[in-house]
């Protein structure tokens, strides 16, 4: 694709993972009044433009959904809830009851006013199940009359109730202290009731949000295929009219069209990129990779099986030899990110393949008496990274006399028929930043998405009374032993979390990252400096 047609393309959702350190290099931020004005182009990690603005499914992009529409709540740089749709709340003495109080006179793109019936109508379509979004299973348990609506009990959701046109009610079931964490996430967005209804899956083909920045156009190749998005600033913004005039993003930038000062973002694609004139964004985002084991299956339903297999990996040789300019790999010995408030980093011994040979023997495994082989799971697509990630692991575990074969899968349920003992390669993005997304959904033995066969009656309990604890010191106490647990079981292994590399031209500026990271940037606060 020439320059020329990819110039004008779109800062759609960059899938950048959840971020919560980030460092600058280049040139020193300019001490000039922001100006208004330019046009901001970006290219993702990804090669490939998914057309998918509606915020509840699972391949949307995070980064435009943060600039088309908003939510009740927000998270700051610092990891306060801080106000957005909702100008205040209250929650009620016994936990169970939030009220949400909209601001007045805040209009979607299309002119609509936001009313609390927009509100009570986007929440419901999460846990519609004629919409197939994966992110219903944080409100189900939780809310009064969830479960009878998806099952088609009850025409709405009674926890989910509009007291008057500016007020909101939510009905929790039990406490629920990470309520506002969850509310703040980008599938929590609000729509237009009306329009949406009356358009369908039409209304996302040009959709209308009250963020700061509105949809303006598609962009297309010379076959008029479709290649990326562009926004255009929304100048009546409830919180300030952006400085940029629009922010465009195509897949298909490439790394000349970067040098050459066609576009302004850019992964760090090259070690030519690390020019002292541009910014370089190292993220330290909580996108962490296990090592899953098959718990259920003979032998790694062995704890020492399985701890045996985790001295034999050495996790600092296997980053070594993933080899791509784009991401930073760290090492980590945590189940539960130390980026959360309240955890910390752990130390653990080196690899010792000697020991692990040992722990082995002792139950009965050597030349004689061969391990059994096993599968080893990786999702697709495939890729060079995940590629060399297996044949590192494949290399160590084969010292300890244990035969790995690669199989690529696209669904759970692959590894569920799976009769033989196996290993899986995990990668968690946490969705919202509580030490529950990654332990629910992981090692819960009623997740849909644990895919070990893990189960804890222990770990279960201490879940379900960290779910109803009000207070955050003992919360976080429950998860440290949690933690605890999943230490001395080892049902997976944390091997490192991956940090994404992005680099930006000189001029940009009022880059200002928020908790979550480079995917919920506040694109309205950025200026170009030309």
């Amino acid at each position: 694709m020439g320059s020329r047609i990819v110039k004008t393309a779109i800062s759609t959702g960059i899938l950048f993972s959840l971020v919560f350190l980030l460092s600058a290099h280049g040139k020193e931020e300019s001490f000039q009044s922001p100006r208004y004005g330019g046009v901001f182009r970006l290219k993702s990690f990804s090669d490939h433009f998914n057309r998918q603005l509606d915020p509840i499914k699972a391949d949307s992009y995070i980064f435009v959904s943060e600039q088309l529409y908003d939510g009740l709540v927000r998270l700051d740089k610092n990891f306060n809830i801080v106000p957005s749709l909702a100008e205040y709340w209250e929650i009620s003495q016994d936990g169970k009851n939030y009220t949400f109080y909209l601001r007045k006179g805040i209009h979607f793109h299309h002119g609509k006013e936001l009313t609390a019936a927009d509100v009570k109508y986007s929440f419901e379509r999460i846990l519609n199940k004629d919409n197939n979004s994966p992110y219903y299973h944080y409100f189900l348990p939780r809310v009064s009359g969830a479960k009878e609506f998806r099952e088609g009990e009850a025409e709405h959701i009674s926890g989910f109730k509009v007291k008057d046109r500016y007020t909101f009610e939510i009905h929790w079931i039990k406490p629920y202290v990470s309520a506002l964490y969850l509310l703040s996430m980008h599938f929590c967005k609000i729509l237009p009731m009306e329009m949406t209804q009356e358009m369908g899956e039409r209304f996302f083909l040009n959709p209308s949000g009250t963020g700061p920045f509105a949809f303006d156009h598609w962009l297309r190749d010379t076959r008029l295929n479709v290649v990326g998005v562009r926004l255009k600033q929304n100048e009546s913004y409830f919180l300030g009219k952006p400085y940029l005039e629009a922010l465009e993003f195509c897949p298909h930038y490439s790394l000349e069209h970067f040098l050459n000062g066609e576009i302004d973002s850019i992964p760090l694609l090259s070690p030519r990129l690390l020019d002292s004139q541009y910014q370089v964004f190292e993220e330290g985002s909580i996108n962490v990779a296990f090592l899953g084991m098959s718990c259920d299956i003979f032998p790694l339903d062995n704890p020492e099986i399985r701890r045996a297999l985790s001295l034999g990996l050495n996790k600092k040789e296997i980053i070594q030899n993933t080899n791509d300019p784009q991401y930073v790999l760290e090492v980590t010995h945590n189940y539960i990110p130390p980026q959360l408030p309240g955890f910390f980093p752990k130390r653990e011994n080196s690899a010792n393949s000697e020991l692990a040979k040992q722990m082995l023997q002792q139950h009965g495994y050597s030349q004689e008496q061969s391990f059994p082989n096993l599968m080893f799971f990786v999702l697709l697509p495939k890729s060079d990274y995940k590629l060399s990630v297996f044949n590192s692991i494949k290399s160590q575990l084969g010292q300890l006399g244990i035969k790995l074969k690669l199989r690529y899968f696209e669904t759970a349920q692959e590894i569920e028929k799976c009769q033989n003992p196996y290993l899986v390669y995990i990668k968690k993005k946490m969705n919202f930043p509580d030490p529950e997304d990654i332990i629910r959904s992981l090692f819960y033995s009623q997740s849909q998405m644990n895919m070990i066969g893990y189960q804890n009656s222990e770990l279960d309990s201490l879940l379900r009374n960290a779910e109803l604890e009000r207070s955050w010191t003992k919360r976080i106490d429950f998860f440290k032993n949690i933690e605890q647990i999943l230490m001395t079981q080892v049902p997976a292994v944390p091997l490192f979390n991956r940090q994404n590399r992005v680099v930006m031209q000189p001029y940009v500026r009022g880059v200002e990252i928020v908790a979550l990271g480079l995917s919920y940037l506040e694109a309205r606060k950025i200026w170009l400096d030309k």
